[in-house]
C-alpha cells in the first residue's frame, strides 16, 4: 500500500516493510524501557505506555505491506519475534533488566511470562486471522491497547470509588475503558475502512453503533475478577462480537 509506488516487486516491499516494523516497535519499546531505567518515568507509566502505545504504531505499520498473501505472515514475524524475547527473558534464558524494569510491576521477570507474553500472542494471532481483511483483529487490539492501558492508569490515579463486584477495578477506570477504548477502536476501524479495506464501506454511524456495543462488552469483561487474563478475555470478547456484527 503506502509503500507501493517505490516497488515494483511486492516481495521486496513486504521486506523493507518488515524491517521498518521492526525498527519502529523496538525503537518504541527501547524508549520506554530506557526511560523506566533513568527514573524519567516510573516503571507503572512505562509498563502502561508500552500497552498502550505498540498496538497503533503496529497496525498503521500495516499499511506498509503489499496485498500478497504472504504480507500478513511477515508481519506477523515482528510480534512473533519480540514476544519470543519476552519469554526467553521472563524464563531468564536472555539478561534484559530494562525491559524487566519496564514490563513487569515488582520486578519480577516472570511476570513477563503472564500480561506481557499473552498481549504479544493477541497481536501474531489477530494479525495472521484477521490481517486488513476484517475489523475484527483491530477492534481487539485497540480495545485491549487503548481501553485497558489507559482505564489501568485512570484507575490507579482517581479510582477510589471500586466496582462493588471487584475491589480491585473502579468505576473510573471502568469508565475510561469503555470511553478510550470505543475511541481508539473507532477511529482504527473507520480509517481502515475509509481505505476501502474491508469491502463494502461502512457509515460512520453503523462504525460507531457496532464498536460502542463491543466497548461496552469488553468494559464488563475486563471488571471481573479475572487477575492478568485481561489480554485474552478482552481480546476474545471483542474478536467474537467484530465477527459477529461486522
Amino acid at each position: 500500500m503506502w509503500l507501493a509506488t517505490f516497488f515494483t516487486n511486492n516481495w521486496a516491499q513486504d521486506i523493507v516493510a518488515t524491517l521498518l516494523t521492526f525498527a519502529v516497535a523496538l525503537a518504541w519499546l527501547r524508549l520506554m524501557d530506557a526511560l523506566a531505567a533513568q527514573h524519567v518515568i516510573s516503571q507503572t507509566l512505562s509498563r502502561k505506555l508500552i500497552h498502550i502505545g505498540t498496538g497503533p504504531i503496529f497496525v498503521l505499520c500495516w499499511n506498509l505491506f503489499s496485498d500478497q498473501t504472504a504480507a500478513r505472515f511477515l508481519a506477523a514475524l515482528v510480534p512473533l519475534a519480540i514476544t519470543a524475547q519476552f519469554a526467553l527473558v521472563g524464563a531468564g534464558v536472555l539478561k534484559d533488566p530494562a525491559a524487566v524494569q519496564a514490563m513487569s510491576r515488582t520486578g519480577d521477570r516472570r511476570e513477563i511470562l503472564r500480561g506481557p507474553l499473552y498481549y504479544g500472542i493477541v497481536f501474531v494471532v489477530c494479525t495472521l486471522a484477521f490481517w486488513r481483511t476484517s475489523p475484527a483483529g483491530i477492534l481487539a487490539l485497540m480495545l485491549m491497547c487503548g481501553g485497558d492501558g489507559l482505564a489501568d492508569l485512570v484507575g490507579r490515579r482517581w479510582g477510589s470509588a471500586k466496582l462493588p463486584m471487584n475491589p480491585a477495578k473502579s468505576w473510573a477506570g471502568s469508565a475510561t475503558m469503555l470511553i478510550a477504548g470505543f475511541a481508539f477502536a473507532f477511529v482504527f476501524v473507520a480509517f481502515f475502512n475509509s481505505l476501502g479495506l474491508f469491502g463494502a464501506r461502512l457509515g460512520l454511524a453503523d462504525i460507531a453503533w457496532r464498536t460502542g456495543l463491543i466497548a461496552l462488552a469488553a468494559t464488563l469483561i475486563e471488571a471481573l475478577p479475572i487477575r492478568d487474563l485481561d489480554n485474552l478475555t478482552i481480546t476474545a470478547t471483542a474478536v467474537g462480537l467484530g465477527i459477529l456484527l461486522f
